[in-house]
């Protein structure tokens, strides 16, 4: 009997050590599995760093040759500051302008851009009429390039063209300036077609459509106000267009609007929108003591401000722009009546067709010949009344009215040149 206990304890012994050695067994190989696996794991980190690691050493390779380009760049910032510091008074640009003027031969494709191009480094891409001056002088050199071999003016007219771009003007750049258009069009953040500088610009989209110019637009048919927001979304979308019907209720506020404006050597120009006379330097808007300076001025038929419901016969608008880049325009309403003194003069040089700026031989003029003796006025904040319809343009539109004859009405070469008044939405039009 003892003996059969024995042999059974004995039997449990075994058969408990062959479990725990089978479940050791079994331990031992999840553990090599897991180490293997562990192992394995540990190959991809090693990798994934690896690959880590080079992506960082690349980016900062590409970091430092950034580097050297900005060292590079800020070298030619400097260069440039110090060509506009040179040029930022203006002298050389009038002398340059007085030179070409007095030879009295006609300027060529190449110094009409070039011209264009100085006037946008002395005065700034936000000056309006510069970039009036280089838009017009890229139309003329497209137009040439349908009589000449493209190759002739294609290094020009694509500096025009992208130096327009680089300027934040929508111009669409042509094919054949390469992968330069690329950079322009990024710079500017579009790549859509051009639009007019601003408040009575030169006429766009004259030119062949080879040339790629700016998308037209007129104030009837198929490209009217009523579709410039089809291309100049501002116009369609703005919160603040101008003009406005100038109704009340009408907020007072204080503001003392004092022009000064000097007489100078008249240059005026049919732009296929409107007649413009460009000002030389010196006249000045201050608006509380603040000098605005006189760029250009510019005429609508009929006035574009309506005075309860009712244009004038016609109106003066002059742009100025503070040394902030800051535009404000002043309005002039001219009534039908009496002849007109300071029309007549200018009507005597007015072009009667599209063309460039002309400089009669010894014509001054001063635009105060223009203005009423008070200067009571509506104010508002309002936009460009032409496309692109930039906003943020402050309009005073004087209460004095000054005469104009009907026949000094009907000799103005457009019909009708005015864009529809537009919603206040909100605004406040105030008096002073």
């Amino acid at each position: 009997m003892k003996r059969t206990l024995a042999e059974i304890v004995l039997v449990l012994a075994l058969a408990g050590a062959a479990a725990f050695g089978w479940l050791n067994m079994q331990s031992g190989k999840a553990a090599s599995g897991q180490l293997i696996e562990a192992q394995v794991d540990a190959e991809v980190a090693n990798e994934q760093l690896a690959a880590t690691e080079k992506e960082v050493a690349e980016a900062e390779d590409a970091l430092d040759a950034l580097r050297e380009e900005m060292e590079a760049l800020k070298g030619k910032a400097l260069e440039l500051d110090a060509v506009k510091a040179a040029l930022g008074n203006g002298p050389v640009l009038s002398d340059l302008e007085a030179a070409y003027k007095k030879d009295k031969v006609a300027l060529g494709v190449d110094r009409q851009l070039g011209l264009g191009a100085l006037r946008m480094l002395v005065k700034g891409s936000q000056d309006p009429a510069a970039v009036e001056a280089y838009t017009q002088a890229l139309e003329t050199a497209s137009k040439a390039m349908q009589a000449v071999n493209l190759d002739s003016h294609k290094k020009a007219v694509c500096a025009a063209q992208i130096g327009l771009a680089a300027a934040g003007q929508k111009v669409e750049i042509s094919a054949e300036c390469g992968g330069q258009a690329a950079v322009a069009q990024a710079a500017s953040g579009h790549a859509a077609p051009a639009a007019p500088a601003g408040h009575g610009a030169p006429a766009a989209g004259k030119a062949p459509a080879a040339a790629h110019a700016a998308p037209h637009w007129e104030y009837a048919g198929a490209m009217g106000p009523e579709r410039w927001g089809t291309q100049f979304p501002t116009c369609g979308k703005g919160k603040e267009q101008s003009p406005l019907n100038i109704k009340g209720p009408f907020v007072k506020q204080r503001v003392s609007l004092a022009p000064d404006y000097k007489p100078g050597q008249l240059k005026i120009l049919n732009n296929g929108h409107t007649i413009q006379v460009n000002v030389p330097s010196g006249s000045k808007l201050r608006l509380d003591g603040k000098p605005y300076e006189l760029l250009q001025f510019h005429f609508h038929r009929p006035s574009e401000e309506q005075l309860d419901g009712k244009p004038m016969a016609m109106v003066v608008h002059f742009v100025h722009k503070s040394a902030e880049g800051k535009l404000a325009v002043l309005g002039v309403l001219l009534k039908e009546g009496n002849e007109n003194p300071g029309i007549k003069a200018l009507w005597a040089h007015a072009p009667a067709v599209e063309t460039p700026e002309v400089e009669p031989a010894d014509v001054m003029f001063n635009p105060a010949n223009l203005l009423p003796r008070e200067y009571d006025f509506f104010g508002y904040e309002g936009s460009l009344t032409t496309p692109p319809c930039t906003e943020g343009v402050s309009f005073f539109i004087l209460k004095s009215t000054v005469n104009i004859s009907k026949e000094q009405v009907m000799s103005f070469p457009f019909k009708m040149n005015a864009r529809p008044v537009q919603p206040l939405n909100g605004r406040t039009i105030i008096t002073g």
